[in-house]
């Protein structure tokens, strides 16, 4: 059977190069005479595999020495808790954009610890825009402010970072990351799943500055004190071995077709394909005001559920799969990750024209 084109938001495809190589290095990695899903987490040549997979990524985001990297599990879920029971130690409150469900749930989970005031929301247009914020109603004595830097669900994204001084500003990365350039140094926290851009589900990536480590609230489990972590070299218990190691070799994916900045334009291209077509279409509209859209999660309708339903039957029988979209949404998603090539959205676009054209 032929590879489909897999339009999933997660867990989504990954590059095809890197799947051949780890299906020739499956049974042996190496010399080592055995696979690395058999390897010890404590083998020298496992800690061979997270320190590139480690140097790599601080290559490819620029990721100064003051920020410790973390490959940790749990999902970016269980940093709606880690996050604040880390942070409320410098002050038990927090302000949150709310722009959607993870967002949301984010906020709801710090709410068990402390304060969390949200400061902005979209909720009353079905999150399909990025609210106007309002610094005045931003907490300068915040223990950090928190973003969803890229909606999966909606197919939004924030275009520009909130200036919040020296609040350190946490931003959830799950579908985004890696997706175009980011400075660091903006940041006290980015935590991201893996599972959308990075590698198999089972990472959950945290870049953390070093100052915002050490002041984890007492009633905090030692499995989600960043300390725990950090001291460890993310091997206080067993890591997700090969998931890291599937990241790895995206991260060589990445590095070998110019890094994130060529990243970036690609994706840019990929979007406006698709975009661009919506905007000109009589059938299908995009749901997300045009100023906010995200380059990676692009909800689409006709605005006939019938007709929805149609087009993703067919489309999936012509090898265009997982498009059907969010329940809260409704109507069609494609998701366009790092690893969706170029031809594929072309493709996409190419049946639904067709799809136009008949119905």
């Amino acid at each position: 059977m032929n590879r489909v084109y897999n339009f999933s938001a997660g867990p989504s495809m990954l590059p095809e190069s890197v799947l051949k190589r780890a299906a020739d290095e499956m049974l042996c990695y190496g010399d080592t005479g055995m696979s690395v899903m058999e390897m010890s987490h404590r083998s020298k040549p496992y800690q061979a595999i997270i320190d590139e997979a480690e140097a790599l990524l601080r290559e490819l985001m620029n990721i100064p020495e003051n920020y410790k990297v973390l490959f940790l599990q749990g999902g970016a879920s269980s940093q709606f808790a880690m996050v604040p029971l880390n942070l409320f130690g410098f002050g038990a409150k927090a302000d949150f954009v709310n722009t959607g469900a993870w967002a949301k749930k984010a906020a709801k989970e710090a709410s068990r610890y402390g304060v969390a005031n949200i400061v902005a929301s979209s909720e009353d247009k079905t999150y399909s825009y990025i609210p106007e914020l309002d610094s005045s109603k931003f907490d300068p004595e915040a223990s950090y402010f928190h973003i969803t830097a890229n909606n999966t669900i909606y197919g939004t994204r924030f275009t520009e970072l909130p200036k919040v001084g020296n609040v350190p500003l946490v931003a959830d990365m799950s579908s985004n990351i890696l997706s175009q350039v980011y400075d660091v140094n903006e940041f006290g926290i980015i935590y991201a799943g893996a599972q959308k851009n990075m590698g198999p589900a089972g990472v959950t990536l945290v870049i953390i500055r070093e100052d915002l480590i050490g002041k984890a609230l007492d009633i905090c489990p030692t499995m989600f004190d960043y300390k725990t972590h950090s001291d460890n070299g993310s091997m206080f218990n067993t890591p997700p071995t090969y998931s890291i190691y599937i990241c790895k070799m995206v991260y060589e994916w990445i590095k070998e077709l110019g890094g994130v900045e060529a990243m970036e334009k690609i994706n840019i291209e990929k979007a406006n394909i698709l975009y661009n077509f919506l905007d000109e279409s009589n059938m299908f509209k995009g749901t997300v005001e045009v100023k906010d859209r995200s380059l990676m999660n692009v909800p689409f309708v006709t605005g006939n559920e019938e007709l929805d339903a149609k087009f993703i039957q067919e489309a999936s029988a012509k090898g265009f799969v997982s498009l059907k979209g969010h329940r809260s949404v409704g109507g069609m998603r494609a998701s366009i990750y790092n690893a969706m090539p170029t031809e594929g959205v072309k493709a996409l676009v190419d049946f639904m024209k067709d799809f136009e054209a008949h119905n």
